[in-house]
């Protein structure tokens, strides 16, 4: 076991059908989804998912149809005001 690694007891409880554990706010991890493994030890390793970037994310979004395209503005020069 390295000399940095923090362990804490924690307390299970069921939520519903299945079985919780809270984790301890230095434990946190950061975003809003995770994946949890069992290991060939029978250890339960939870590990957050990274944030996908944004470019990512727009390339899985469709194209809007012509119906839902905004119409074309025509790019008027600045009036000219007097100061």
């Amino acid at each position: 076991m390295p000399a940095t690694e923090t362990i804490r007891n924690v307390r299970l409880f069921k939520n519903g059908r299945s079985q919780a554990v809270r984790i301890p706010r230095e434990f946190e991890l950061p975003g809003n989804e995770a994946t949890l493994r069992r290991d060939a030890k029978g250890r339960l390793i939870l590990e957050s998912l990274p944030r996908p970037a944004l470019a990512d994310l727009l390339s899985t979004w469709k194209p809007l149809t012509k119906k839902e395209q905004m119409p074309a503005i025509s790019d008027l020069p600045p009036e000219a005001l007097d100061i």
